[in-house]
């Protein structure tokens, strides 16, 4: 399946785009999107952190994905 996700703040800059599109095995997790996204952008390993956002919620590892989720990746911020 594909999943389109959406890049925010540093991971906009990671993708040069404001999505990309992933494919992935059908009933695929919230870890296993995180590790294709590592492997296609190894620059989000660099990262202290990022979270993955699912339908406007944070996700677990283990949520399922399906292709029509909204997901995106949200990068640490930092205020002063």
């Amino acid at each position: 399946m594909k999943v389109n996700v959406l890049a925010f703040g540093i991971a906009k800059d990671i993708f040069r785009a404001s999505s990309t599109e992933v494919g992935l095995t059908e009933e695929a997790t919230v870890e296993a999107l995180r590790t294709a996204l590592e492997t296609q952008y190894p620059r989000l390993k660099q990262l202290a952190s990022f979270m993955i956002a699912v339908n406007d919620e944070y996700a677990a590892a283990g949520q399922v994905l399906t292709p029509e989720d909204e997901v995106a990746i949200i990068p640490p911020v930092s205020g002063g």
